[in-house]
Parts: C-alpha cells; sequence; structure tokens
C-alpha cells in the first residue's frame, strides 16, 4: 500500500501530432539535462524550503526542474491552486515502479530513478552530479518554429521498452497568497510550475521527428515547453529537452 506522509526536515494524445520515422534529423548533442520533478503543496508546511530552494535548479542550464504540485493535502484547509491529480496520479505511478510505497511532499525525483527530500540540497546534488557524469542513451533536440513544435529523436539501440515523448506545459512562476491550512498567511513563490503534461506520440528506437501545432498547448509568454521521453508509467527518463522558440 502507498502511504502518503511529509518529511518535517529541512490524457489522451494530442490532437494534429504528426509522426514521420524516416526524416528525423541527428540532434547535435547527445548531452542531456537531468529532469528533478518536485513534488509539493500549498498545504504542507515542510515544502516552502524545497520551493525556495528549487529556484536555484531552475535556473541551471544542465537540468530541466518541473514543479509539479499534488492534490492530496487540500483536506488539510487549503485547496492547493496549482495542483493537478495528474501530478499525483505520475508520483504513484513511480511509487509503485520502484515498489517501496515512498509518496510523500517536498519530495524530488531525479530522471524518474531516484527520490530525496525536495528540501536536502546536499542529497539532490550527489544524485544529479552522479546522473550528469553518465551520458544518455538518447539524443534529442526540439524547438519551436513558426508554431509547430518539431521534436528530433535520434536512433538509438537497446531500448528495451517502448517510452512515450511527453510535453509539459511549465509557467515560469506562480506567486500564491496562502489564506488557509499549515501554510496560512505565508506568501508563497513557485517556479517552473507544470500547468498540464501530456503525451505527444510514442518511441522504441528508430530517428524520428514529431511535429505539434505549439497554438494546442495553450503557451504563453510567461511560459516553456518540456519534451521528456520516459520508458513506461513511471519508468526512467531517457533524454530530455527544453523546446525553445528559434529566433527569425
Amino acid at each position: 500500500m502507498i502511504q502518503f506522509f511529509r518529511y518535517a526536515a529541512a490524457g489522451a494524445l494530442i490532437a494534429l501530432a504528426t509522426v514521420n520515422s524516416t526524416s528525423a534529423q541527428t540532434p547535435s548533442r547527445a548531452a542531456s539535462p537531468s529532469v528533478l520533478e518536485l513534488y509539493t503543496s500549498q498545504g504542507c508546511s515542510s515544502c516552502p524550503a524545497a520551493d525556495a530552494l528549487f529556484k536555484s535548479y531552475a535556473a541551471r542550464s544542465d537540468i530541466i526542474a518541473l514543479s509539479m504540485p499534488v492534490d492530496y493535502w487540500d483536506y488539510l484547509g487549503w485547496k492547493d491552486t496549482l495542483a493537478n491529480p495528474k501530478f499525483t496520479k505520475r508520483q504513484r505511478a513511480y511509487a509503485k515502479v520502484r515498489a517501496d510505497g515512498q509518496v510523500y511532499t517536498p519530495q524530488v525525483i531525479i530522471d524518474g530513478r531516484e527520490h530525496v527530500v525536495g528540501s536536502s540540497k546536499g542529497d539532490i546534488d550527489a544524485v544529479i552530479k552522479t546522473h550528469l557524469a553518465k551520458p544518455r542513451a538518447v539524443s534529442m533536440r526540439a524547438a519551436i518554429e513558426k508554431g509547430t513544435v518539431t521534436i528530433d529523436i535520434a536512433q538509438a539501440a537497446d531500448i528495451s521498452t517502448e517510452a512515450t515523448v511527453w510535453l509539459a506545459v511549465v509557467r515560469a512562476e506562480a506567486h500564491i497568497d496562502v489564506k488557509a491550512g499549515e501554510n496560512r498567511g505565508r506568501k508563497l513563490t513557485y517556479y517552473n510550475v507544470v500547468s498540464d503534461i501530456v503525451p505527444a506520440g510514442m518511441w522504441s528506437g528508430p530517428a524520428v521527428t514529431i511535429r505539434q501545432p505549439a497554438s494546442a498547448l495553450t503557451t504563453g509568454a510567461n511560459q516553456r515547453l518540456a519534451v521528456i521521453v520516459q520508458q513506461g508509467p513511471g519508468g526512467p527518463i531517457i533524454a530530455a529537452a527544453w523546446a525553445d522558440p528559434v529566433a527569425n
């Protein structure tokens, strides 16, 4: 059984997406940033320290930092205004794959593999260092140009499990005035907050290009798109990139 607790210490495929398995360009970089997912809640008294720490990871170019607010602490008296049930489901999927039942806030999951307490900078940095030292098996690049998101994934061998290509819509900052619950009276800031995460296609090893109209993702001036290639539900992340606009 999955247990929810807090540390006291510091959909459907998007319509109109197109996939071409023969026209993919070879990405120029084999390196890929590490992905940090912070599971947090406005109703969690031990989360603000992790939310503040997350700002430093959101600023790094070698990391894709994604804050994913969950809804299971809403019963404590404050409904998280940024929470999405998809994130709760995603966090549970990780715990199921790991078979450890560890679902808590604040929790950081790194590259879909390891989890640590979200306010523990030393532990987070140690795992990141280890992961960044290992080259990615999959090369990918992503960009937004002329209203289209284009994702190029290079051919890779020994891909044992089909992977999902996820698109995460990310808001740079969110400022929340919490008026009830454990954080009552606090003004909290969240960084790289995911508003939605949706599948854009499946990938099993061959070179592929996936194209998606950017307008279908409702991105705005304060938003970015992160692309994640992840094996299985709650499995390892094998490639990741920001899809940023191309300057014309």
